[in-house]
């Protein structure tokens, strides 16, 4: 099944959303290392909104959610690029365990928004309070941005789902406070349970079956580590000659796994030396990436 990001209106209310399904790759991403149920499920619930965050935006670039904290749960990233290719890993104790608030106390937890042509980047502080990550999201939102907004996210096995709803600056298509809490109590009737389990347009239907909608083509979203031997020989040429050639006089090759994927790349001392020569003869050949 394919994973999509589907974005709507209620042109009537002014509210804008989106619905973001993972049906595929989740295991991929996730499986590679051996995450305490409680931290797979914030990743798994960090992938989600990582795509609704990036939904109903002209933001090119790249976005990152980024904690770090000094308890069970060290540290946590998760990222989407331009092309809606997201990922996300974890560094944890193995009895890690808690909801997010739990899991979170005591770090720092951030949005970073790296623009592709050269823009500064952008980087904010989300404050973690409430029990879920979608929570501290609708705070972020409210406080930084002055954007009302609700989200739910869930997850259930190799399934992710998410869900955003923002108000529209009021008096933009039909904006109201009125309208808008009319449009949360609706929201307030879903549940992570069915979010899971239910497809997107079936969710629609339910929840707004009285609202005017207008439903946007469908993006494809995918689970995607941006990692490549390419990329890995670049780090490696950035540690420098003499490094490497220290790590090779005691090991047969240049073991590299990625940290989000789990993926493992091999350098042997042919590999290496291929690289820097290349680097010598044709300096900007590997650097660019």
């Amino acid at each position: 099944m394919a994973n999509t990001l589907h974005e709507f209106l209620m042109p009537e209310l002014g509210v804008r959303g989106a619905i973001v399904e993972f049906d595929s790759g989740v295991e991929d991403m996730l499986g590679a290392r051996p995450y305490p149920p409680d931290v797979r499920r914030l990743l798994a619930h960090s992938l989600a909104a990582m795509a609704l965050l990036s939904a109903n935006t002209k933001f090119e670039g790249r976005m990152s959610l980024q904690f770090q904290g000094k308890r069970a749960l060290k540290m946590l990233v998760a990222q989407i690029d331009a092309g809606l290719q997201v990922r996300a890993m974890a560094k944890a104790d193995a009895d890690a365990s808690g909801d997010f608030a739990e899991l979170m106390h005591g770090g720092l937890l951030g949005l970073l928004l790296e623009p592709e042509r050269g823009e500064q980047n952008y980087q904010a502080t989300v404050a973690i309070e409430g029990h879920s990550l979608a929570s501290a999201l609708e705070a972020y939102y409210e406080r930084s941005e002055q954007i009302p907004s609700r989200l739910l996210l869930a997850s259930d096995g190799g399934r992710i789902r998410g869900i955003v709803l923002q108000r529209l600056p009021l008096g933009e298509k039909n904006s109201s406070v009125d309208h808008w809490d009319h449009v949360c109590a609706l929201f307030g009737t879903l549940g992570e349970p069915e979010l899971a389990a239910v497809d997107a347009e079936t969710l629609l239907r339910r929840l707004f079956h009285e609202e005017a909608l207008r439903v946007y083509e469908p993006r494809p979203v995918n689970l995607m580590c941006r990692c490549s031997r390419k990329s890995i020989a670049v780090m490696l040429l950035s540690l420098g000659e003499d490094e490497l050639n220290e790590h090779l006089a005691e090991h047969a090759q240049v073991d590299v796994t990625c940290e989000f994927c789990g993926r493992e790349y091999q350098f042997t001392r042919a590999d290496v030396d291929e690289l820097f020569l290349a680097a010598r003869m044709q300096p900007d050949s590997l650097t660019r990436h």
